[in-house]
């Protein structure tokens, strides 16, 4: 047994809805790795249970995995709005989020994140008490920039992928614009004293930010 095996081993079980998200990612999407996964996700649901938010914003809903465990820590009368770029995916996510009771409680919008972001902007009755980054990488520092004003302090902002398999440390990867905007984007957190952050060394990284003014 590896240590990963141990770890998910002795993790909560998925539910059978996230089971079946998980079968059918891997069948269904050519990138099936791009899926929060087990353990990850009981991570992503434990967070959302200690935080207990009202509102949830996911900027990047892939297959709809990660937008249900982030929904088991929604307050009954809460809700989370799910932004996806690839309007292929809209009719499986639709099925995958049907499979749970959560999915009254699950809004998914299709469109460009930063458009839409920059429209909710001016407009005071989007607000979230937690936030979850997975999608762009090349625009993790926009996406930061859009949902600041739409988090309130004390709120939570996740961000995926921050240490992009390695990859932002390894010199081989200086010319790749992800890994590049990816690093931009830890250092913009680490440099800014609005933001309260710590890197968990989870799956492909996961940067807990705390808004504290």
């Amino acid at each position: 047994m590896t240590l990963d095996e141990y770890i998910s081993s002795h993790s909560s079980a998925e539910s059978p809805a996230l089971q079946a998200i998980t079968r059918a990612t891997h069948v269904h999407t050519i990138n099936p790795h791009m899926l929060s996964g087990h353990v990850q996700g009981r991570v992503l649901s434990m967070l959302s249970h200690m935080i207990q938010p009202k509102h949830i914003l996911e900027v990047g809903t892939f297959t709809g995995y990660s937008a249900l465990c982030l929904a088991e820590g929604l307050s009954p009368d809460g809700k989370l709005t799910t932004i996806e770029h690839n309007d292929e995916l809209e009719e499986m996510i639709l099925r995958h989020l049907s499979l749970s009771p959560l999915s009254t409680q699950i809004e998914l919008l299709i469109g460009d994140a930063c458009e839409i972001l920059s429209g909710w902007v001016k407009d005071a009755e989007h607000m979230f008490d937690l936030v979850f980054l997975d999608a762009d990488k090349r625009e993790y520092c926009s996406y930061l920039d859009l949902v600041y004003p739409l988090v309130p302090i004390g709120g939570f902002i996740l961000a995926d992928n921050t240490l992009w398999d390695g990859h932002i440390i390894d010199p081989a990867y200086d010319k790749d614009k992800q890994t590049l905007s990816l690093r931009a984007f830890n250092n913009k957190v680490k440099e800014d004293d609005r933001f309260e952050q710590v890197i968990l060394p989870l799956r492909d990284g996961l940067t807990l930010i705390r808004k504290v003014h």
